[in-house]
C-alpha cells in the first residue's frame, strides 16, 4: 500500500468505472474518479459471508473488483483506489478509522475502517469509496467545521474526543457521526489484522448479515439481509422485503450491480440470510 505500487491496470479500471475524462492529478480528476468508482463498484460482504477472508494484494483486488465485476468492503475498495491514485501521481496516505455510525455513544469499537488522505495542489482531502450506506461520493477538504457538499448528502469534519477528527453527515436534518480517525499513516500490516478480524470474528456483522450498498444519481441503494432500501435525496424511501433466493440474487445483480460468482457457497449463504428473522 505504498505510493510506489504502480502495477494497477488503469485502462481496465477506467473501463470498469466508466471514467473517460482527464487523468491529470487535479482535483477535478480526483472528484470524477471518486464519483464513478462509488457509483460503479458496490460495497458488499459476500466473500466473508461465504466463509473466506478477502485478499488485499493488488492482483487479487483487480481480479475481483475489475475483471470479475464484484464489489468489496473498505480494505478492498480503498486499497484499489489508492493504487490507481498513486499511479496517476497523487500523494496518498492510508488512514484507519473507528466506526461510530449507528453505534450507541457508549460503545467503543476497534479501528476497522480504511480511508485515504490525498494531496492535491497543496491541499489535503479525505477520500473514501468503501463505507457502505454512507460511502463518500466526493472528496472532502481536510478542514474542520466546514459544511461540504458532495454529489449526495452534505458532510463535515469536526474535532473528536477520542480521535483527532470525526466525519459527520447531514441526514434528515440532523448531523450524524460516521467514523472517527486521526492522521497517522498506516502500513499494510495495520490493515491485515483488522481485515482478518472482521472477516473471521463470529460476532462480526460481515459474517452474520448480508450487507451491500451503492450510491447512484440522487439516491442510495442498500441491502441489509432481506430488506432492500432505496433512499432518495428528497427524503423519500422505498423498501421491499425479499423472501426468495432468486429475489436476493436479482437485487444484488440489478440494483447493487454485482456480478455474482458461480459458487455453491453463495447460495448457501443466501439461504442462511433468508432464514433470519426480519429486524
Amino acid at each position: 500500500m505504498t505510493e510506489t505500487d504502480h502495477t494497477v491496470d488503469l485502462a481496465a479500471y477506467f473501463a470498469r468505472i466508466g471514467y473517460t475524462s482527464s487523468t491529470e492529478p487535479t482535483l477535478a480528476t480526483l472528484a470524477g474518479i471518486v464519483r464513478q468508482h462509488a457509483h460503479s463498484i458496490p460495497f458488499e460482504n459476500l466473500t466473508p459471508l461465504m466463509g473466506r477472508t478477502p485478499a488485499l494484494d493488488l492482483p487479487s483486488l483487480q481480479q475481483k473488483l475489475i475483471s470479475a465485476r464484484r464489489g468489496g468492503y473498505c480494505f478492498e475498495q480503498n486499497r484499489l483506489l489508492q493504487s490507481v491514485l498513486a499511479a496517476l501521481g497523487y500523494a496518498t496516505t492510508d488512514l484507519l478509522a473507528r466506526v461510530v455510525w449507528n453505534t450507541p455513544a457508549d460503545t467503543l469499537l476497534p479501528r476497522s475502517h480504511m480511508l485515504l488522505r490525498v494531496e492535491v495542489a497543496e491541499q489535503s482531502y479525505i477520500v473514501d469509496v468503501g463505507f457502505g450506506s454512507m460511502t463518500l461520493t466526493s472528496p472532502l477538504r481536510l478542514e474542520r467545521d466546514t459544511v461540504q457538499p458532495t454529489t449526495l448528502e452534505p458532510f463535515r469534519l469536526v474535532a473528536g474526543t477520542r480521535s483527532d477528527l470525526v466525519t459527520e453527515v447531514l441526514v434528515g436534518g440532523s448531523w450524524r457521526p460516521v467514523y472517527e480517525f486521526d492522521l497517522r499513516r498506516q502500513y499494510p500490516i495495520d490493515f491485515a489484522v483488522p481485515n482478518w478480524y472482521v472477516s473471521t470474528n463470529p460476532s462480526s456483522h460481515f459474517l452474520t448479515a448480508l450487507v451491500a450498498a451503492r450510491p447512484a444519481e440522487g439516491r442510495r441503494y442498500g441491502l441489509r439481509n432481506r430488506q432492500l432500501t432505496v433512499r432518495h435525496l428528497d427524503g423519500t424511501t422505498e423498501q421491499r422485503v425479499l423472501t426468495q433466493r432468486a429475489e436476493l440474487r436479482q437485487a444484488l445483480a440489478e440494483d447493487l450491480l454485482i456480478s455474482l460468482p458461480d459458487d455453491p457457497a453463495l447460495d448457501q449463504a443466501l439461504d442462511r440470510i433468508l432464514a433470519l428473522p426480519l429486524t
